[in-house]
C-alpha cells in the first residue's frame, strides 16, 4: 500500500513537472474564468417594454427561456434581439435564427468600439495595434455566411459557430477544444485541425453536409501547459456553460436525437466534469485527452455512450501521466483497458491535433457517430 502511495505520488510530481514547465512561468498565465450572465443583463432584467418580465439570464433554465420566445410574436423577438443583441446572442434556449442575427449585431456594436480605440489618441500604439486587431477579427466574424451561435468579448472572447442548418440537419454535433483557444485563435489558419472551426468544418464536410457541426470555443481555456491545463478549475466553470449551452442546443433544433460531443485535448476534461446526460448528448468522443476528471466510464452518466480515440503514436499527450492528486492531473487514461470506453481507431493520424485530418479512419468514425451510423 505504502509503495502504491509513493508511486502515484512520484507521478503527479512528474505531472507537475510536465505541466508546469521549468521555470515556474506558468503561473504568469493564469486565467480567471468568464462566468455568469452575458453582458448587458442588467439593462435586460430592467427592460419593461413588452408588459412582461424578461428571463433572468442568471436564474432562468433554457427551458424556461424557450418558452419565453415560444410566446413572443416574431416582431417582438427581433426588437428584443435589437435591443440586447448581446443577451439574446448568448441566451441558451432563444430561438437559433434569432441567436445568428443578434450576435451579428453585438458583433457590429463591438466594432465600432475597437475601430474608435484604434484611432483614440489618449491610448498607447500597444492599445491601437490591439483595438486594430479585435476589430478586423469581429470583421472576419461578420462576413456573409457565418453563423455565430455565441460571442462574448469578454476577457480572451467566447465564440461558437455553426456549420449546416442546424435547425433543419436530422443528426448535430458539437466540438469542444482544449488549451490555447479564444476569440482570436478560434479558426487560425495555422494548424487548423487544432483549432475547433478547423475541427467542424471537417467533420461537417466528412458528413456530406448532412449533420450540422457546432465549433463551441465558449468557455476560458488554459494559456500554453502550465498549472491551468494541469488543475481543473476552468474545466469546471467551463462544464456549466457546456452543460446549459447542450441543454439550450437540444430545446431549439430538430434532430432525431441530441448532440454528438467531440471533446479534443483539456476539451474532454471538461465533457467529463459535465457529464452530460441522454437529454443533452446521443454520445461523447474524447480524442488527445489527458484524462476526464472521472476515475471511469461509471462514474459518467451510464445512458450516454462514451468513445476513446486511440492515441496516435506521434501525440505529445501520451507523456503526461495519468494521475489526480493535490489538485493536479486529471485521473486515468480514457484509453486505457480499465476505464470503459469504447474505442475508435485513429489510422492516419499524426500529432495531438491531427485526428480531424482528412482521410484519417478517426475523422470517418466521428463522421458515422454524428450520422447514428455504427462506428465499428
Amino acid at each position: 500500500m505504502l509503495l502504491r502511495f509513493r508511486r502515484t505520488l512520484a507521478a503527479a510530481a512528474i505531472t507537475a513537472a510536465t505541466l508546469i514547465g521549468a521555470g515556474g512561468w506558468a503561473a504568469a498565465d493564469s486565467q480567471t474564468p468568464v462566468t455568469g450572465p452575458p453582458p448587458g443583463s442588467p439593462a435586460w432584467v430592467a427592460d419593461t417594454t413588452l408588459g412582461v418580465r424578461l428571463p433572468d439570464p442568471a436564474t432562468a433554465t433554457p427551458a424556461e427561456v424557450a418558452d419565453f420566445f415560444a410566446g413572443l410574436p416574431a416582431a417582438q423577438r427581433d426588437a428584443l434581439a435589437v435591443r440586447h443583441p448581446q443577451v439574446v446572442g448568448n441566451l441558451d434556449g432563444a430561438p437559433v435564427p434569432l441567436r445568428y442575427r443578434a450576435n451579428a449585431l453585438a458583433l457590429g456594436e463591438e466594432l465600432g468600439k475597437e475601430r474608435v480605440r484604434a484611432g483614440d489618441p489618449t491610448l498607447t500604439g500597444q492599445d491601437h495595434e490591439a483595438a486594430r486587431a479585435r476589430a478586423e477579427r469581429y470583421r472576419s466574424l461578420l462576413a456573409d455566411g457565418r453563423q455565430i451561435l455565441a460571442f462574448d468579448p469578454r476577457g480572451r472572447g467566447t465564440v461558437a459557430e455553426a456549420y449546416g442548418d442546424l435547425t433543419g440537419a436530422p443528426h448535430t454535433a458539437v466540438v469542444v477544444p482544449g488549451s490555447d483557444i479564444d476569440l482570436m485563435s478560434f479558426d487560425r489558419a495555422r494548424d487548423p485541425y487544432g483549432t475547433p472551426a478547423g475541427m467542424a468544418r471537417a467533420l461537417y464536410d466528412a458528413t456530406g453536409r448532412a449533420a450540422a457541426v457546432v465549433a463551441w470555443a465558449g468557455y476560458t481555456t488554459p494559456v500554453g501547459v502550465g498549472l491551468d491545463a494541469a488543475a481543473e478549475d476552468l474545466a469546471e466553470a467551463g462544464a456549466q456553460r457546456l452543460g446549459r449551452f447542450l441543454t439550450g442546443l437540444a430545446l431549439t433544433t430538430s434532430p432525431d436525437a441530441p448532440a454528438t460531443v467531440l471533446c479534443h485535448s483539456y476539451g474532454s476534461v471538461v465533457c467529463g466534469l459535465t457529464a452530460p446526460g441522454p437529454a443533452q448528448a446521443s454520445g461523447v468522443v474524447v480524442l488527445g485527452s489527458p484524462g476526464m476528471g472521472v476515475p471511469d466510464a461509471a462514474a459518467l452518466d451510464r445512458r450516454v455512450p462514451l468513445w476513446a480515440t486511440d492515441r496516435n503514436g506521434s501525440d505529445w499527450i501520451g507523456d503526461v501521466p495519468n494521475v489526480s492528486l493535490l489538485g493536479l492531473g486529471h485521473g486515468a487514461d480514457p484509453t486505457g483497458a480499465g476505464f470503459g470506453a469504447r474505442h475508435l481507431p485513429s489510422t492516419g493520424s499524426h500529432g495531438h491535433t491531427g485526428y480531424f485530418a482528412p482521410g484519417t479512419t478517426s475523422l470517418a468514425r466521428f463522421a458515422d457517430l454524428t450520422l447514428g451510423r455504427p462506428a465499428g
